[in-house]
């Protein structure tokens, strides 16, 4: 099957099978030579030396006592140039590698990089190559499949052996798929092809040529891929196995009957293979294979075009839908697709029953593994973008819920053998029943019951309005709903902070409101999977948007006695607020009770789950750390000075301040933020909020806030942020300390670097941690006139000459004992490390 390749490989066999080794371990102290091979307990692989064209040689596994069938390589593009002086061997930090020790110095061609796993030089390490062909290293004592230090099923080329596995592990980042040769039997280095799961929406896998998709195996349904109908279980000979969670997503499959040998292959001519070998005419013959027909051709019909192999021409459009270019249809060419022959009208939209069909592509799909189908298709028809649905499986009558939100790409049609499909139709393409199947007589009885329940309906409704005439009252529900919706925005848009800008003439509030189907897509109907956190405001759930975008929606908790003022503040706020330093507001959400708040994901989650968690910390070195300060600083110059609006945050924390994907730090939270017009310097409030130990002390005592009682909570930050300690809940020798006071003593007894968190290890400068404790220590002393404004605090963080005052004592430094009770707080008293985006309402009784 591979050519003249496989002649010089058995010659090469045939000159050195006398010096050939028969063990199938290799210890650390051996040495694996070119004219020497490792061979499986039971003989079924053999792992050796093969050589290819231009005298390349390659570290290969192949099949004993199967002639011409190579399974993996190690070295694939890196082939030896000079078989004699090359060996195989386990270093001392434990690395499989394969060296050229034709110079002075060996020459490394290949190696497994697991070196970073174990302690190799506490551990007696072994090579193994299994009765699976899988090549393991693991300890001498050690046969457990999961400790094994590395093995060439993690790392596969161009097969897919049985319970070998290929797919994504997300705890550990990494993903396995099959490459084809560049040229099958000659060349083993890496070709144009790849059969690679994408794990997005509801996974499937692709067959790619570069990046051009040339087939699709359509989604797993409980018993095989949606467009392999040929793959029936059979548990006496091929088993398939698909699993996806939030661990990953793996295929594989398994041999029941021993004396089967198969495998899955990609050619190097782009086919993908299932060979299954015959050992009576000692060949291997196609199980199945792909693309087999021009229907396997990935959208061969084109949006909303149906393929089938049976008919002439393969293509037509699904029910409802015309070719979008009628002349290239009639010349037998469909991937322009089908357009809708009547638009869509939601309200009184249906869906067209389709059966045994390959689903269309699920790249871009909201999943529910749960939803049962009419939940499924109810949800569907609410929002107005779905385009289809579908179960997910089709064991046991069908379960879960797959819904398109764009075009359906990709379907054919099968004999037997496929799924159902419901596609959305203009109600006057579909009869009043919206089934394609049903007899007149059941079409009778349907409108007979309809009928009587519609008139039942009316009849308990003509009672409901009579009774609730009586007593002067009418239902308005919906209508009251769309009014107070349109009040609470009205309201958020010309609220009072107009007059406090002293803007006359405010543009309008430019933010977009997303239907409430969109946000339970979105977030997979609120799954507690996807739950973020919670706080005084609700809970912060992440979710993704049909289009990709990632998002994090803060739900305003029902139950909650707070929280409607903060939500019209922080969309008033926010909505008109742009930068970097600042978390940002894409959009919200209000239907009946329910109140949404639409940000930006940040993939880091908040400063205190890093910053105070011993066994993350470590991911903050200084430079992380200084660049945090410096944002968070910028942040509030802006909200202090630069913005159109000067705005007091109010509950500036560790768990306010979120991280993105880099670490740039972005403030978030305005639900307890205040505006101050432009000639207007502080406040009075009776109705104290915020965070105890964030608090700046005449804010705390009288209810006085101003832009220094943010730079206050800077401060406290800024310290916090240094020495990875809490301000509340600081723990130190002496009982009566805070880290306000602990810093402050170090401070003047020229101790200060001892504040710096060990876990920062020597990546800091000395001058520059000193220069952030020393704006610390300025941003927290008691009087708010001896507090520097942000301008200042940005150019003392930015300048090494610039002049620095010596602080005064800080605010709150006293001991414990003095501190006001835990009682006056409503914010919980568990641990706030693991919180997000939380909101605490503090209420004290000013002096």
């Amino acid at each position: 099957m591979r050519g003249c390749f496989f002649f010089f490989f058995f010659l090469f066999l045939f000159i050195t099978i006398s010096t050939s080794t028969a063990t199938d371990t290799l210890t650390s102290s051996q040495i694996l030579r070119t004219n020497q091979t490792l061979e499986s307990l039971q003989g079924s692989f053999v792992l050796g030396f093969i050589s290819g064209t231009s005298s390349n040689v390659y570290l290969a596994i192949w099949y004993k006592n199967i002639p011409d069938t190579v399974v993996w390589v190690a070295n694939r593009d890196n082939p030896l140039q000079n078989s004699t002086d090359t060996f195989l061997k386990i270093t001392d930090d434990g690395n499989i590698v394969l060296l050229n020790s034709s110079s002075d110095s060996n020459n490394l061609v290949w190696s497994s990089n697991s070196s970073n796993q174990t302690n190799a030089k506490n551990q007696v390490l072994v090579l193994q190559l299994l009765d699976t062909g899988n090549l393991v290293l693991r300890e001498t004592n050690m046969n457990d499949p999961t400790k094994y230090l590395w093995q060439s099923f993690d790392h596969p080329t161009d097969t897919l052996l049985p319970n070998m596995t290929m797919g994504w592990n997300f705890d550990k980042k990494t993903e396995k798929h099959l490459t084809s040769w560049k040229n099958t039997g000659e060349d083993p280095s890496s070709g144009d092809y790849s059969f690679k799961i994408d794990f997005h929406g509801l996974p499937e896998v692709f067959l790619r040529n570069d990046d051009t998709i040339i087939y699709r195996s359509g989604p797993w349904n409980g018993e095989r891929f949606s467009g392999v109908p040929e793959m029936e279980p059979d548990t006496d000979s091929i088993v398939f196995s698909f699993s996806s969670n939030e661990h990953g997503v793996n295929y594989s499959f398994s041999i029941g009957n021993k004396s089967i040998f198969s495998r899955l292959v990609v050619t190097s001519d782009g086919q993908l293979q299932r060979l299954t070998w015959v050992q009576s005419s000692k060949t291997w013959t196609k199980f199945w294979y792909a693309p087999k027909d021009q229907c396997d051709d990935y959208k061969e019909c084109g949006p909303y075009g149906v393929c089938d192999s049976n008919a002439s021409p393969v293509c037509e459009c699904m029910k409802g839908f015309s070719p979008k270019n009628e002349q290239a249809w009639k010349l037998r060419d469909g991937s322009d697709g089908c357009v809708r022959d009547k638009d869509l009208n939601c309200t009184s939209d249906k869906f067209y029953h389709m059966e045994n069909v390959k689903l269309p592509d699920t790249t871009s799909v909201f999943v529910n593994t749960t939803m049962e189908i009419d939940e499924c298709g109810k949800l569907c028809h609410r929002n107005c973008s779905c385009t289809g649905y579908a179960n997910i499986y089709i064991s046991n009558g069908g379960s879960g819920c797959v819904m398109w939100f764009d075009e359906l790409n990709d379907i054919r049609s099968y004999p037997d053998g496929g799924q159902d499909l419901f596609v959305r139709l203009a109600a006057s393409e579909l009869d009043n029943s919206g089934s394609t199947k049903k007899s007149h007589k059941a079409e009778i009885i349907g409108i007979t019951i309809s009928a009587a329940v519609l008139v039942l309906g009316l009849c308990i409704l003509l009672c409901k309005k009579r009774k609730l005439l009586r007593y002067g009252k009418t239902d308005n529900s919906r209508g009251s709903i769309q009014r107070s919706r349109e009040l609470l925005m009205n309201e958020m848009v010309f609220s009072s902070h107009r007059e406090a800008s002293g803007e006359r003439n405010m543009d309008e509030l430019d933010l977009p409101m997303f239907d409430f189907n969109t946000i339970i897509i979105a977030t997979n109907n609120f799954l507690e999977e996807n739950k973020l956190g919670h706080g005084g405001f609700g809970s912060v759930y992440k979710g993704r948007l049909i289009e990709g975008q990632e998002i994090a929606v803060k739900r305003l908790s029902k139950t909650s006695g707070q929280g409607n003022e903060e939500f019209k503040n922080e969309v008033k706020l926010i909505a008109k607020l742009q930068h970097r330093n600042l978390v940002r507001l894409l959009g919200c959400c209000i239907d009946q009770d329910e109140k949404l708040l639409v940000y930006e994901y940040m993939k880091n989650r908040s400063l205190d789950s890093i910053l105070f968690d011993k066994a993350r910390k470590s991911l903050l070195d200084w430079k992380k750390r200084f660049d945090v300060i410096c944002g968070i600083a910028r942040g509030l110059l802006y909200l202090h000075h630069d913005s159109r609006l000067r705005i007091i945050h109010r509950d500036l924390k560790a768990s306010n301040i979120l991280l993105d994907g880099e670490m740039n730090p972005k403030i978030s939270d305005f639900g307890m933020a205040r505006i101050f017009g432009h000639d207007q310097t502080e406040a009075n409030t009776l109705r104290v909020v915020g965070t105890y130990g964030y608090m700046s002390p005449e804010y705390a005592m009288d209810g006085n806030f101003s832009v220094k009682s943010d730079v206050f909570s800077f401060g406290v930050l800024v310290l916090e942020i240094i020495s990875g300690k809490k301000n509340r809940g600081f723990y130190y020798a002496n009982d009566d300390m805070n880290l306000l006071k602990n810093a402050w003593g170090q401070w003047r007894e020229g101790k200060a670097l001892e504040l710096i968190d060990s876990s920062i290890g020597d990546s800091f400068t000395e001058s520059e941690v000193l220069r952030c404790i020393h704006v610390g220590l300025l941003c927290v002393q008691e009087r708010a006139e001896d507090r520097p404004t942000m301008p200042s605090v940005l150019l003392m963080l930015g300048s090494e000459t610039a002049l620095m005052p010596e602080p005064r004592s800080p605010g709150f430094s006293l001991g414990r004992s003095k501190n006001p009770p835990e009682t006056d707080s409503s914010s919980s008293k568990q641990d706030e490390t693991w919180s997000v985006n939380q909101v605490t309402v503090t209420l004290l009784d000013a002096r």
